[in-house]
């Protein structure tokens, strides 16, 4: 009866949608942010070195590596003075290298937006976009020297300006990753990864795959960059409106482990649907809100199964202490515990 109930909920919304009566999801329409990074053009013009640089729009992240590979020490550093915010988001460039880059990028801007990125200069930024609502990436750890590595892919209402806020930690990027290296520690590393344009509130954008199909595409080319740095395969951890992200990642993600927490759905019919070689783990706690949306696709609406049915064919992590839709990174959970047993591949 609740299956059937909640089959008429999602046929309503997507007949009112349809409509165009959604008054609730029509003004907070996000537009993906795509492409790539800002000053591509004059990347393109320099030939400082006597050749062409690698195009950030057409070159793989591999071609990126060997490229960066044959340049001498002094060659990497002037090209990251010269270009910070291509150098910065280039996949496939040495993370030590893309870090400077990030933090001149930081310190030559003013928007007051990023002062809290800026504020802290030993922070490890490996990503950092300021257009629109801002994208970054942050490690926490050594990726040069860790043997166990987790990227942290987050839902709606992030960006930039959210991605470490004070309140609700256990919800953001930076504050999920920190917990889980914290229990992970030395041997592990993790990335706070908010390289896409999220959705803003419970709109057509949360329902839809559109924004979700634009950041598969950015997590895997950034995936693949930590692969061509030599960066060992991830456990990748998808909270909320993120496992909609992996899930049409999936098939083309470098993941060992592939974990959502909090999911909606992610537009699979299941485990084996998702033709990913990665371990693939489910996690909702009784309390989650999540629990009340509808797990259906109807009309490009809602993004199928709930990854923690039995059906779906998840390994189901423990959740039972974890409280609300942002306590699974929470110290002390159950969830929190596996997450690092994952990450440092002693769960099974």
């Amino acid at each position: 009866m609740r299956r059937y109930a909640r089959t008429l909920v999602a046929v309503a919304l997507a007949t009112t949608v349809m409509a165009g009566t959604a008054g609730w999801a029509s003004g907070n329409a996000q537009q993906a942010l795509t492409g790539p990074p800002p000053g591509t053009a004059a990347w393109r013009a320099d030939h400082v070195l006597g050749r062409e640089l690698p195009d950030p729009a057409r070159s793989t992240p591999a071609e990126v590596a060997r490229f960066f590979r044959g340049l001498t020490a002094a060659q990497q550093q002037a090209l990251a003075v010269r270009h910070p915010l291509v150098v910065g988001n280039l996949d496939g460039a040495p993370a030590e290298l893309r870090y400077r880059a990030n933090a001149l990028s930081l310190r030559a801007g003013h928007d007051p937006r990023y002062a809290h990125l800026r504020k802290d200069q030993k922070r490890k930024i490996l990503a950092f976009d300021p257009r629109g609502r801002g994208q970054v990436a942050e490690v926490f750890g050594d990726l040069r020297t860790a043997r166990h590595v987790a990227v942290v892919v987050p839902g709606s209402d992030i960006d930039a300006g959210t991605f470490d806020r004070t309140h609700d930690v256990y919800g953001t990027p930076a504050g999920m990753a920190k917990a889980l290296y914290a229990r992970t520690g030395p041997g592990s590393a993790v990335v706070a990864w908010a390289g896409y344009t999220t959705p803003v509130g419970l709109g057509v954008d949360a329902a839809t795959g559109s924004l979700a199909e634009a950041g598969a595409g950015r997590l895997t080319r950034f995936t693949d960059g930590l692969a061509a740095d030599g960066v060992p395969a991830p456990a990748v951890f998808c909270h909320s409106y993120g496992s909609v992200v992996c899930g049409l990642a999936a098939s083309r993600l470098r993941a060992r482990d592939l974990v959502v927490l909090g999911s909606p759905g992610m537009r699979a019919d299941d485990a084996a649907d998702l033709r990913t070689g990665a371990r693939v783990w489910a996690a909702k706690d009784a309390t989650d809100w999540i629990d009340d949306v509808p797990n259906v696709e109807v009309a490009g609406l809602g993004h199928g199964p709930d990854p923690t049915a039995p059906q779906f064919g998840a390994r189901r992590v423990p959740a039972d202490d974890a409280r609300g839709h942002t306590g699974y990174f929470a110290p002390g959970t159950d969830s929190l515990r596996a997450f690092a047993a994952i990450t440092e591949e002693k769960a099974r």
